[in-house]
């Protein structure tokens, strides 16, 4: 890797399993098969010293390759109780949703890519922000000089709704321009980097004040449509919404109308919900909206990046036991 490539940024360090916790070491399988040549991923598996071998009774480890396809991973997890590792491809785990909580609850342990492309999606996170403070949707689509308008981002306000590691790279991100930041989490336990850290129950509290919201929680039940029509209503005119998380965090219908109303000064989205948006939605021509094909990091960037955290996980899984990116499916991150 060069000197500028992305690393990953990990709000939680790896975790060292031990006794009982620890998956026993064997033979890894790679899933689904693809229908011609080796899987891209077993270059990886095998610089780490793992072995790779069809799906059998002998199969310990397995790395999930797509969230397309949920079944066959379960299959797999119900047809062979030996497996005790899974590695899964994305930083979320919502694809799965209670699909795989079986296996967790007896006892595999399950792997993500969390924090592992904090980088490229935060840059992505920050470019949303200043494009849309700058009023770039309506002045790409202008067909005249117009007046001059924008907002800056220095000395802003800016809520961040989560605590990973986009978040944290995002902080980082935002250091040149002396913002005040607010992270929103379950947990009170403060991040260092943060001006202050507050916990969902205060999520009421912090919106009306911020100029920037920009959201990157796990989805969940609890965080579907956490971005509704009454805390749009709540949000300054001149505050823009930055999602980078999952579609469903936002009401669209509510978002639409926020927009529609000047409720908030723009929203720039990375995801939808429903993902993709029909050909004729209103947020692809708004001209308050920047919506981008969930390309905050784009294949060319991710792979590496996976790359990388199979690698540590492959060593995890045979000497160190020390895992990166622990997901537990039964809390849906």
């Amino acid at each position: 890797m060069s000197e500028f490539s992305h690393r990953e940024v990990l709000a939680q360090q790896a975790t060292r399993l031990r006794g009982d916790e620890r998956p026993q070491p064997g033979e890894i399988a790679i899933l689904p098969v693809p229908a011609s040549g080796e899987p891209v991923e077993m270059e990886p598996v095998r610089a780490a010293g793992g072995v790779v071998a069809p799906l059998s009774d002998a199969t310990r480890g397995l790395i999930y390759t797509t969230t397309r396809d949920v079944d066959t991973l379960v299959a797999a997890l119900d047809a062979h109780p030996g497996i005790g590792w899974v590695q899964l491809p994305f930083a979320g785990i919502d694809a799965f949703g209670k699909a795989i909580v079986p296996a967790a609850e007896r006892g595999v342990v399950f792997t993500s890519a969390k924090g592992a492309y904090a980088q490229p999606v935060a840059e992505h996170a920050l470019m949303l922000t200043l494009a849309l403070q700058r009023q770039l949707p309506l002045r790409l689509r202008a067909t005249s000089w117009g007046k001059s308008s924008g907002l800056s981002l220095y000395g802003a306000n800016v809520v961040i709704v989560g605590a990973g590691g986009i978040a944290l790279e995002f902080l980082r991100l935002l250091e040149p321009f002396g913002v005040t930041s607010t992270v929103v989490r379950r947990s009170a336990d403060p991040v260092a980097t943060a001006d202050r850290t507050v916990t969902t129950a205060e999520l009421d509290e912090v919106l009306p004040q911020a100029d920037v919201v920009m959201l990157a929680a796990a989805s969940t039940e609890e965080t579907r449509a956490l971005i509704d029509a009454q805390r749009l209503e709540s949000m300054k005119p001149t505050a823009v919404l930055v999602n980078i998380a999952r579609g469903p965090l936002v009401d669209t219908d509510a978002l639409v109308a926020a927009l529609d109303a000047g409720s908030i000064y723009g929203a720039g989205l990375d995801v939808t919900d429903p993902e993709p948006l029909t050909a004729d939605h209103p947020l692809y021509s708004h001209e308050r909206c920047i919506v981008t094909p969930h390309t905050a990091d784009t294949p060319e960037m991710v792979r590496p990046l996976l790359d990388r955290r199979i690698q540590d996980n492959v060593r995890a899984f045979l000497e160190t036991g020390e895992f990166v990116g622990l997901a537990d499916p039964r809390i849906g991150y």
